[in-house]
């Protein structure tokens, strides 16, 4: 049984890395219904659920000095990527399509939660709020959420429950439905002859960057992270707190508007800060899985309902926006997709439809991370007044 700090953080790291090696190396079909990191939630809540180590208080100093100190960095490394000047070259009805997803997965959180919200537990709107952080950027977003409103960890059990398996039909879904693509645009009278073009001249913007990973490039995307984080959380220590912007929410807030804006500075061209923000996610992710509890969990099956009543209300209402605003189905899939499985699964889609497509999808996906946090806080809000 472990007591101590250091074989805590120690064991949780490896295992972490020994998933994503095995996730990587072994190319099970496994991994692609329950990603690396969804596995990591849920070893780690058995192994807590099974006593493997105890909350001592050397453990729980350990779990908040790391995770606080970690998120903002992972906030600002994950946002680097994000150069808003590329993301503006999509055009307006591919940042249509990308909003008008985003738009109808807020409102299918509030419509449901306002629906099942009797046969959830009290504070389970902070549990729908990070979750909607995830389904609008990604699992950054939703970990940024958990910090900001205070999630209790055992909640995000049933956020991670939701995101595997919710994500994964959604996934399958989408997927099935690019053969109807002819039919669909012909329904909604789309033209989507532009998008080879768009598709090109996103791709012709990325050449000549480079990508091999040096070791100046790690320490000073690591040290100015580490910097933004402590700098972030002093300042959201000082501005004024409500019910809802406690010091937390402020030090997130703090640490995506650091990273939007030196994402158009020459620190985004140094290649590694993906590395580095996963490296942090993977952490936290473990960190959080530590202190909850299979036994906890007694709601699973109106969680996982809930979740397809989400995507059932988003997939109808964006529907309509698409037969209002001559979307073709591909705008549509990918900016589902973005928002809801982000970078991992977007461009695979967008591919699906031709690989010239594949940048637009993984910027679609980058522009969920900027608004992922800040989208998931306003639902948050919303749901707390229900």
């Amino acid at each position: 049984m472990i007591q101590n700090a250091l074989p805590y953080v120690a064991f949780l790291i490896f295992f972490a890395g020994l998933l994503v090696f095995l996730e990587k190396t072994l190319k099970l079909k496994v991994f692609k219904y329950v990603p690396a990191i969804v596995m990591l939630y849920f070893f780690a809540m058995l192994l807590s659920t099974l006593g493997v180590w105890q909350k001592t208080p050397q453990i729980t100093a350990a779990y908040k000095a790391l995770k606080d100190g970690l998120l903002p960095a992972m906030i600002f490394l994950m946002l680097l990527r994000c150069d808003l000047r590329k993301i503006f070259k999509l055009g307006p009805r591919m940042l249509l399509g990308f909003f008008a997803a985003t738009i109808t997965i807020m409102i299918g959180f509030i419509v449901t939660f306002a629906i099942f919200k009797g046969a959830f537990e009290p504070g389970s709107w902070k549990a729908f709020a990070a979750l909607s952080g995830s389904w609008i950027g990604g699992t950054g977003n939703m970990v940024a959420i958990q910090g900001a409103l205070d999630v209790p960890d055992a909640n995000m059990g049933y956020t991670l429950l939701i995101d595997s398996i919710n994500y994964s039909i959604w996934v399958m879904f989408l997927l099935w439905v690019v053969s109807f693509a002819p039919a669909f645009n012909k329904w909604t009278k789309a033209n989507s002859k532009v998008l080879d073009e768009v598709g090109q001249k996103l791709g012709a913007a990325t050449e000549g960057n480079r990508t091999n990973v040096e070791f100046v490039d790690l320490i000073v995307l690591l040290g100015t992270s580490l910097l933004v984080s402590a700098l972030s959380i002093w300042l959201g220590g000082m501005l004024p707190k409500s019910v809802f912007f406690q010091s937390s929410t402020w030090t997130v807030l703090i640490a995506t508007a650091a990273g939007v804006i030196c994402a158009m500075t020459p620190l985004a061209k140094l290649p590694g800060s993906n590395h580095l923000s996963n490296l942090m996610l993977y952490t936290i992710v473990g960190l959080i899985a530590s202190r909850a509890n299979f036994a906890e969990l007694t709601q699973a099956p109106i969680y996982i309902l809930a979740g397809f009543c989400i995507l059932g209300i988003h997939a109808i209402l964006l529907a309509l926006v698409a037969k209002l605003c001559k979307l073709d189905l591909f705008t549509c899939g990918v900016a589902s997709l973005a928002n809801i499985g982000g970078v991992a699964s977007a461009p695979i889609l967008a591919a699906s439809y031709g690989e010239a497509l594949v940048p637009i999808g993984v910027l679609m996906a980058l522009m969920g991370y900027i608004v992922g946090t800040g989208g998931g806080l306003l639902v948050g809000k919303v749901l707390s007044i229900l």
